[in-house]
């Protein structure tokens, strides 16, 4: 998908667009099946470029270790996996501690739930498993607090990012209520193992969990026994669509650590609107007390489909030309310029009110 898009060729452009633009932090993933093509021999030049591309263009990075690729020799199911992704994580942090004093962002693996179930459970990417999610996601849970206390062993500082899809599901029959909220309920098993607080044996505990992130997207809410994207998909305009603030308050009340959008977006002419209920949201949630530190553009350009290569309109910008070249989304960055407005004057008003109230000093 990297090269897909360019980025790998024009990193350095892209970076100067984001600046550009007002956004200074990115989400990037390592391609660990390039970095280990043999096991335990490293080639970071890939990263390399990413990381001097982003910091020349003053763009900080929140770094993803694994995000559903791996190396070919690996299986998910295997010991051996815990074992090889906390050396590969540990061998990235010397990477990042070289290059940089700044203590680093990292999410060990990107949407556990996610892969567990794509991969695991229903055998639509690798490993193309079915019926063994529940076991992946332990896997996976084992693997990250093995890179987080790799990293940590190097970088002290480091922020950990644990990012997770949060959905809403509810029972078209009322004899599938407790079914559908106890699928609902699955979205918090990551983090819950992360923190230790179900499965203590994979050796999760609350430092685990330091930065909570939170994936969503038009499609996130549906109705229980149904297929999403097949009709099944509750409309914001259903009495019973839950607003996205309270789905944000709900995560910051279960594990009160700092809080971010991780991913959001969608396709074609509804990406400044689908933007514009979500920066909506976000700012109701701050009102009520929910401290959401950001909002993450998934995607940043175009990319082609997973399934069939098309061509997605997704982005901020288009697909690379021959030169580097990106034609911008006017009306998605008409939309982004309105809500970097809306989010600025919020900071200002609470900023007058702390000094009028003389808490201008508090940390």
């Amino acid at each position: 998908m990297v090269a897909a898009t360019g980025h790998e060729r024009f990193a350095a452009q892209d970076f100067a667009r984001l600046a550009g633009v007002g956004i200074r932090t990115a989400r990037e993933g390592l391609r660990w099946h390039l970095i280990e093509k043999s096991p335990r021999r490293y080639d970071f030049s890939s990263a390399r470029a990413i990381l001097r591309a982003a910091r020349a263009a003053g763009v900080e990075i929140v770094w993803d270790l694994f995000h559903y690729g791996y190396p070919d020799d690996l299986d998910p199911f295997a010991a051996a996996f815990v074992d090889r992704f906390a050396r590969f994580a540990g061998e990235f942090a010397r990477i990042l501690k070289n290059e940089s004093d700044a203590a680093p962002f990292v999410t060990p693996v990107n949407e556990i739930s996610f892969f567990s179930w794509c991969g695991g459970e229903t055998g639509q990417i690798s490993p193309f498993a079915a019926g063994r999610g529940y076991e992946l996601k332990k896997r996976l849970v084992r693997a990250a607090i093995a890179a987080i206390e790799a990293v940590w062993k190097i970088i002290p500082r480091a922020r950990i990012c644990s990012i997770e899809p949060v959905f809403n599901v509810v029972a078209a029959d009322e004899n599938d209520r407790a079914a559908a909220e106890n699928y609902r309920r699955y979205q918090f098993q990551a983090w819950d193992m992360l923190a230790g607080r179900i499965e203590p044996q994979l050796g999760g505990c609350e430092k685990h969990l330091d930065v909570v992130g939170v994936n969503y997207y038009p499609w996130n809410q549906w109705f229980y026994n149904g297929p999403v994207h097949a009709g099944a998909t509750l409309e914001r305009t259903h009495p019973r669509y839950k607003p996205f603030r309270l789905m944000l308050s709900e995560v910051f009340e279960r594990y009160r650590r700092p809080l971010f959008v991780a991913e959001t977006g969608t396709e074609g002419a509804a990406r400044a609107e689908w933007l514009g209920y979500v920066g909506a949201e976000t700012r109701a949630a701050l009102e009520a007390g929910v401290p959401v530190d950001g909002i993450c553009l998934y995607p940043i350009v175009d990319f082609p489909g997973w399934e069939d290569d098309r061509d997605c309109q997704n982005g901020l910008w288009s697909r690379a030309d021959a030169a580097g070249e990106r034609a911008i989304c006017e009306h998605y960055a008409r939309e982004l310029r309105r809500q970097q407005n809306l989010f600025a004057l919020r900071r200002d008003r609470n900023t007058r009110s702390c000094a009028a109230s003389g808490e201008g000093n508090l940390a």
